[in-house]
């Protein structure tokens, strides 16, 4: 199956779609880092530099392409930047579309942040993209998934939409096609196994960013949400799944680990905390956090958003930080890229029909 990556980044989505059998014959994206660390583990068939200047270049691709995918940058749409309509980066998703028209691949996957899957401040702008890419001849769907239900440790949200070449009036039933390829993830603990101890072997990047506690904590039921850290580093949940690793990585908003609890299985310093907390312990008690904390490596962002033990990233921590939280993970990637190939092979559209539910989206 031949396939074009477009916002390709590090090379997370790639990485699981060549496991799954796609043979990717082009790739791009922006970032000169990130598009080192693609060379470097992927192939040469990387373009680093601005899509649109870029693109004119698919023209010989087209009608010969299986799939295009790819991640549109998503910080306009994201709850964690300014959601603006207008920054430029949403405005790739369009370029996308306008991609998958040139090519006219019989398939396509666009992933994106959860929110522009789900909030009603997106809703016009899907409708749009939905009545768009319908508009090419694709049946088209979308769908919010939780990486940790496709063998990552980590309970990130994101939403694809998925379209393939056909009555346009069709809508694909994702969660349907997606059921047979779940399996849940490892926890925390158990994907770190991998790993030696922080600063030794095959986990040397340590992220020196300094942990202190907040004076005025914001309380959540979990204490793994909410805010007991300055900063907006979260403390990462050892026996269950990480919190979605930001590409903010790299200084206070670095994830916290408790290397007692991952290294000597003794009881969460964050649990116990949180616990004195909500009973009523003043927070002036603990004004250092203590030496058993530390900010997650480079190597264990890594694993946690499944990459290869072996993956090679180019550039400074901070760069390499970036790359890794921006990247969709590679088990996911796997996931959707082997329903893609199984569908295209078929080609059984009939188990795949769903009722046609909505009103606003259906042209």
């Amino acid at each position: 199956m031949k396939a074009i990556s477009l916002f390709s980044g590090a090379g997370g989505l790639d990485v699981g779609f060549k496991k799954a059998g796609f043979d990717i014959l082009w790739a791009n994206d922006f970032d000169k880092n990130a598009c080192e660390t693609y060379k470097n583990n992927i192939g040469n068939h990387i373009h680093c530099g601005d899509i649109e200047a870029l693109k004119g270049q698919l023209v010989k691709y087209e009608d010969e392409i299986d799939v295009v995918f790819g991640g549109p940058p998503c910080q306009g749409f994201s709850v964690a930047g300014k959601m603006n309509p207008d920054d430029p980066r949403s405005k790739h998703i369009w370029t996308f579309a306008e991609i998958v028209e040139q090519v006219n691949p019989r398939a396509f996957v666009m992933e994106n942040v959860k929110a522009l899957g789900e909030l009603s401040k997106w809703e016009p702008l899907r409708v749009s993209l939905l009545e768009k890419l319908r508009s090419l001849g694709y049946s088209v769907n979308f769908i919010v998934v939780n990486a940790s239900e496709y063998d990552v440790p980590q309970a990130r949200e994101r939403v694809f939409f998925i379209g393939f070449k056909n009555n346009s009036f069709i809508i694909p039933d994702l969660s349907r096609m997606l059921e047979p390829y779940k399996k849940k993830g490892q926890t925390v603990r158990e994907a770190l196994t991998i790993l030696d101890k922080a600063g030794r072997g095959n986990n040397q990047s340590i992220c020196k960013a300094k942990i202190t506690l907040t004076p005025n904590p914001i309380l959540r039921k979990s204490p793994y949400a909410g805010m007991l850290f300055n900063g907006l580093g979260r403390p990462v949940k050892i026996e269950g799944y990480c919190a979605t690793l930001p590409a903010s990585m790299g200084g206070n908003k670095t994830p916290i680990i408790d290397e007692d609890e991952l290294y000597n299985n003794n009881k969460s310093w964050v649990e116990d905390y949180h616990s004195k907390i909500m009973n009523g312990g003043n927070p002036s008690e603990f004004a250092e956090a203590p030496k058993r904390l530390r900010r997650l490596t480079v190597e264990e962002a890594s694993i946690l958003q499944t990459f290869p033990l072996t993956y090679k990233f180019s550039g400074s921590q901070s760069s390499i930080f970036k790359q890794i939280g921006n990247a969709v993970p590679c088990n996911l990637g796997y996931a959707v890229g082997q329903m893609m190939i199984d569908y295209l092979i078929h080609e059984d559209l009939g188990k795949m029909i769903l009722k046609l539910p909505y009103q606003l989206e259906i042209a």
